[in-house]
């Protein structure tokens, strides 16, 4: 048996690769023989268990080439990004719609309905929305990306009904702090307020102090991708989608965490920089949601984000 992870190269789906090798066999993940990485570029994860393919996922072929009678799961985590998915209209349509497309009906061809778990977004949003955004909110969204995601999203709850697929969709909150550069999300200024100033480098935040976001750390993401894993589909029911749990934080609270843990003098370093562009698409995001079902299926999330700036201080800067 084996488990297949699109965009297994990039920080997540490298991380969630990790994860999935140290559960193998337990805590709901299956005795999988190997984990096949699908991206553009070779999984840096160095396993005997870990081989990568690179290819074109909206490619048909391509996609029916790596998905076998042997697949029992696939986490489909390639994705142009927002920002890119914005300025790039043909290119986000092709990797996000064509080549979920792709995977699915690859997925369908094996005829095993294979557990296919994808991961989706809060920007299917947007509009406006409630304090608190319930499950069964209408989706809106306001980017090219968002529009994606929820094309997506329609996509595997389908194949699900069918029969074709065993699906979960994921929608992850805003992941942070990312180590590295800088991505074409646009809510990669979320990682960067914090990342670069703790690096003793400047940063600029293109969003109002005020901001609401849905923040989870990518520990705690991890966690609930492998979780989603091992929950029954009968649990589910017709519903697949899950607003994975996250926290409720302001930008301001953020920089408030980053001078508690970090001190005054990287706080000293954000200065705020509104971008139009990224206020558009940020601003029009939910900043929190009803989580009660998700955590009544055992997924979890972080206590504060004080913790979340810890977590990361401790692991990436030296």
């Amino acid at each position: 048996m084996k488990i297949i992870v699109t965009g297994g190269a990039g920080f997540l789906g490298s991380r969630l690769i990790r994860a999935l090798l140290a559960n193998a066999g337990q805590n709901g993940v299956p005795a999988f023989e190997s984990i096949l990485s699908v991206d553009l570029a070779p999984c840096p994860v160095k396993d005997t268990r870990v081989a990568s393919v690179t290819g074109d996922i909206a490619d048909a072929d391509f996609a029916r080439s790596v998905i076998g009678a042997d697949t029992v799961a696939i986490y489909h985590m390639a994705a142009v990004l927002s920002g890119q998915s914005e300025a790039e209209f043909d290119v986000g349509m092709r990797v996000n719609i064509d080549g979920t497309r792709a995977l699915l009906e690859a997925a369908r061809a094996v005829g095993t309905a294979p557990r296919f778990i994808f991961c989706s977004s809060l920007a299917v949003f947007g509009g406006e929305m409630p304090e608190v955004v319930p499950e069964n909110l209408a989706l809106l969204p306001q980017s090219s990306y968002g529009a994606e995601k929820a094309i997506g999203e329609l996509l595997v709850g389908d194949y699900s009904r069918r029969g074709f697929i065993d699906g979960r969709v994921c929608r992850l909150p805003t992941i942070v702090v990312r180590p590295g550069k800088p991505n074409s999300a646009a809510s990669s200024f979320a990682s960067g307020i914090i990342r670069e100033p703790l690096a003793g480098v400047a940063s600029s935040c293109p969003v109002p102090l005020k901001t609401r976001m849905w923040l989870s750390s990518p520990d705690a993401v991890v966690k609930n991708l492998v979780h989603a894993l091992n929950v029954e589909g009968a649990k589910l029911g017709i519903n697949r989608v899950l607003n994975l749990p996250g926290i409720c934080v302001t930008v301001g609270e953020m920089l408030e965490s980053l001078e508690r843990v970090g001190g005054t003098a990287p706080r000293a370093l954000v200065s705020e920089a509104p971008e139009q562009r990224i206020i558009d698409i940020v601003c029009s995001w939910p900043g929190d949601f009803d989580v009660s079902r998700p955590l009544a299926l055992g997924f979890t999330r972080d206590s504060d984000f004080d913790s979340v700036v810890r977590q990361y201080k401790d692991e990436f800067v030296r």
